[in-house]
């Protein structure tokens, strides 16, 4: 039998590889959707997919302990929205139970609640405007301590022969509730940095955006003749080159440009004409 303090360093060397999977991940625009909270269809469909991959990963990674898992999937369960967390923790749970084992049908129940927690914590928080709260580590913590230990409850109501549960629990719990709290917490830290940094250079290029709107606004009303169209050309040539494709489209201030095509739309045509002509000269 494994003992307590080695199942949980083991249980914690696979989180490792659990957030370091996700810290590269984070690099990526697959993370954008996870740092806001939307109700659009795409980015709930890839908060969906998110969440289920590190949800089977957790169990994948467990360690096989008395025909039972000691486990991490907890972590991708409690993250999920109002509605994701439920089919997240569906998901999960039934890749649990294909799995088989004494534990297999409690594992599948706990989970499914696991996610429906985090579900129901979610829409909590909206509907009180508390949107901040649900980007904290120490909640999203203390949301998956819960989850576990509503987990222990579940193994020990539903899994089989009841003296094999008891110990299976004894085993496994403190190490469980330990890992997935922290695995959790320090998952939303890392979204937390991850986002401060998006905004960061979001508010910088929005700045350099607003600032170059502002001359090609200036430039244009001076008319366009060939030298005008020369300099709107270098405008937009400036504006567009050095952004990071991710950054510019998300943060680009439409309103800055619906200004200058607003107040200069008789003469765009003029403009499509005008500028190519004058960069091949």
């Amino acid at each position: 039998m494994v003992s307590q303090i080695d199942l949980i360093l083991s249980l914690l060397q696979q989180m490792c590889v659990y957030l370091v999977i996700a810290y590269l991940l984070s690099k990526t625009p697959l993370f954008i959707p996870l740092m806001q909270v939307t109700i659009r269809l795409p980015h709930k469909l890839v908060c969906y997919l998110v969440f289920s991959i590190f949800c089977i990963m957790g169990t994948y990674f467990g360690l096989h302990i008395d025909d039972s898992i000691a486990n991490t999937r907890a972590t991708g369960a409690v993250l999920g929205g109002p509605s994701v967390g439920f089919l997240v923790g569906l998901t999960g749970g039934l890749h649990r139970y294909s799995m088989g084992g004494m534990t297999a049908l409690a594992c599948m129940v706990s989970t499914i609640t696991e996610g429906l927690i985090g579900g129901l914590l979610h829409r909590y928080l909206l509907r009180r405007n508390r949107i901040d709260t649900l980007f904290q580590p120490l909640v999203v913590g203390l949301t998956a301590f819960v989850a576990e230990l509503l987990q222990m409850i579940i193994i020990l109501l539903l899994a089989r022969p009841f003296d094999s549960a008891v110990e299976l629990v004894k085993d496994i719990a403190l190490p469980m509730m330990i890992t997935n709290t922290v695995g959790s917490a320090m998952f939303m830290r890392i979204l937390l940095d991850r986002r401060a940094i998006f905004e960061k250079y979001t508010s910088a290029f929005s700045a350099k955006a607003l600032q170059i709107a502002a001359r090609a606004e200036g430039a244009l009303r001076q008319g366009f003749d060939q030298q005008n169209s020369m300099r709107v050309a270098r405008i937009l040539y400036e504006a567009l080159v050095p952004l990071p494709l991710p950054i510019a489209t998300s943060c680009w201030h439409l309103s800055a440009w619906v200004t200058i095509t607003t107040s200069w739309a008789h003469r765009l045509p003029r403009c499509i004409l005008t500028v190519p002509s004058t960069i091949i000269r």
